[in-house]
């Protein structure tokens, strides 16, 4: 087994988590940390061996990861954060059985997303990256003061851990293939545009940036400032990462990352007053 506890957090992942656990077999420790689910996603993980933890956030800090990395009871010192709609492909946990085995030297792993869109992995396009792979004794999320966003609730927006060493990037990826129906992944995002505007619009995103380390923070704070965001993620993700080649998918999933910086964008001006919704 690959002496990593893996962190699985859900509420209603009927859908997905028959999908997500399989690819966790090899991992030493399965959890899955539930928010009174009602679609029966608890009775689903501990049939497919999960531990079942209950979780209830008390409406202050920590949160849902964080909380997690103080109170589960872990076997070892390393931790991999799988979202319910994520599957490792096997060539990620061979890279991590490797890794282990040969004793990390990094306090933290980045890990790609690869969307699946409309049934298939895109090759092309813009991925995401996630410091998912954690040693727990060096890394912490930080409280961001974003309580009075009430549509971000229990859950740390996005974010990444802070970590007390270097990190390093594993080369295979994480697959991002949400079974839920497209309504969900738009409700979804349009909460999380509310916790972005609302964090842009008073300064708070600045100090979040400042918490990213060497290339990614100058990367965010470019981002963070250029005008006519929507339109240059749409051409980066589909010009010049070639998420044309990826056909419609390609065209679906960069059109649909312009929507969402199209949304924080009228969302943070609403915010900040300079005009109305």
């Amino acid at each position: 087994m690959i002496p990593v506890s893996v962190v699985v957090m859900t509420r209603n992942e009927a859908a997905n988590l028959p999908l997500c656990l399989p690819r966790l077999d090899r991992f030493a420790e399965r959890f899955v940390v539930d928010s009174g689910s009602t679609d029966g996603t608890p009775a689903i993980a501990a049939a497919r061996g999960a531990k079942v933890v209950p979780f209830l956030w008390d409406g202050r800090y920590p949160k849902k990861k964080q909380w997690c990395l103080d109170h589960l009871p872990f076997a070892g010192d390393w931790v991999l954060f799988v979202d319910a709609d994520e599957r490792p492909t096997p060539a990620l946990v061979g890279e991590i059985a490797v890794l282990m085995a040969e004793g990390p030297d990094r306090a933290g792993y980045w890990i790609d997303g690869r969307p699946v869109l409309h049934g298939r992995p895109l090759r092309f396009g813009c991925w995401n990256r996630k410091l998912a792979l954690l040693d727990r004794r060096r890394a912490r999320f930080p409280e961001v003061s974003d309580l009075d966003v009430a549509a971000m609730w229990e859950v740390e927006g996005h974010y990444q851990p802070v970590v007390a060493g270097p990190t390093g990037r594993l080369r295979h990826p994480m697959d991002h293939a949400d079974e839920k129906p497209l309504s969900a992944w738009f409700d979804r995002h349009n909460r999380y545009s509310d916790w972005e505007a609302a964090l842009r619009a008073d300064g708070r995103m600045e100090r979040l940036i400042d918490n990213e380390a060497g290339r990614r923070r100058l990367m965010k704070r470019l981002l963070h400032r250029v005008p006519c965001r929507p339109l240059l993620v749409f051409l980066h993700a589909y010009v010049a990462r070639l998420g044309l080649l990826d056909g419609r998918a390609g065209f679906d999933h960069a059109l649909a990352r312009a929507f969402y910086y199209w949304q924080v964008a009228v969302k943070t001006r609403a915010a900040a007053g300079r005009e109305t919704p």
